[in-house]
């Protein structure tokens, strides 16, 4: 496999109605001191990266998104595959596979983003913890207009992890590998926005989630959080950052 620092995928450009739409370019950039291994999903056919591939310390990638893509990024953690590309992974696999074709297993960070179309240039991004948290991640817009601003977790929620939500790292006996929603922790309505809590004004926010937010202000905490924890803006670029230093 090539040096991933140095692949850089070709920017061009989509023509829809007689209209040149530059394509959105997503670099991501792993800061943290260990490898891991980006997980992308497409909610459409133009699957980034082949869905996954490694990503070592100090390296990044740039991916193409064409107009109207949406989807997601995660760092999987702790992974080892075979030649074949397939084996496992401590934090965020994606059912034993290096290139992801569906979601990865909770709890993940993850980076939401849905690029706007030819006939509406507004992207929508977001930092999530509803499925848990496994890295800090930062999202950081490059040019475009409007209110673009910084989304992400900077802070190292494992630390201040409680006990009934971690995830322990079965090769390094004592580390917290990740930390559960309390949703997957006790599968129960208040806690995942379900039954008769499955609306706005019924799921407020817990202990848990209120941990999550005030570690990450900018991020989602639980599924209802869109006030402060979704960001629009048109026209830019992204950098997705795996364990970004706090600014």
């Amino acid at each position: 496999m090539a040096n991933l620092s140095s692949i850089h995928i070709l920017f061009f450009a989509f023509i829809t109605s007689g209209v040149a739409v530059s394509a959105t370019v997503f670099t991501l950039e792993n800061s943290c001191p260990y490898i891991v291994w980006p997980g992308i999903l497409s909610g459409n056919a133009n699957t980034l990266g082949e869905g996954g591939f490694p990503l070592t310390p100090g390296a990044s990638v740039e991916l193409n998104a064409p107009p109207g893509w949406s989807g997601r990024f995660w760092a999987r953690t702790g992974c080892n595959f075979d030649s074949s590309g397939h084996g496992t992974c401590v934090t965020g696999d994606c059912g034993g596979a290096l290139k992801c074709t569906g979601n990865g297993v909770p709890p993940a960070t993850l980076a939401e983003f849905t690029v706007g179309s030819s006939n509406s240039g507004m992207d929508f991004y977001d930092v999530s913890l509803v499925d848990g948290y496994n890295v800090k991640m930062g999202i950081r817009p490059q040019g475009g207009s409007g209110d673009c601003r910084y989304a992400g977790c900077v802070s190292d929620i494992n630390e201040i992890c409680p006990s009934e939500l971690r995830i322990m790292d079965p090769l390094n006996g004592g580390i917290v590998a990740a930390c559960k929603s309390a949703c997957a922790a006790f599968n129960s309505p208040e806690f995942c926005c379900t039954g008769a809590h499955a609306t706005p004004q019924t799921c407020s926010p817990t202990q848990y989630s209120a941990m999550f937010k005030n570690a990450c202000p900018t991020a989602y905490s639980y599924a209802y959080d869109d006030a402060t924890s979704t960001f629009t803006c048109n026209g830019a670029n992204y950098v997705i950052t795996f364990c970004p230093a706090r600014s």
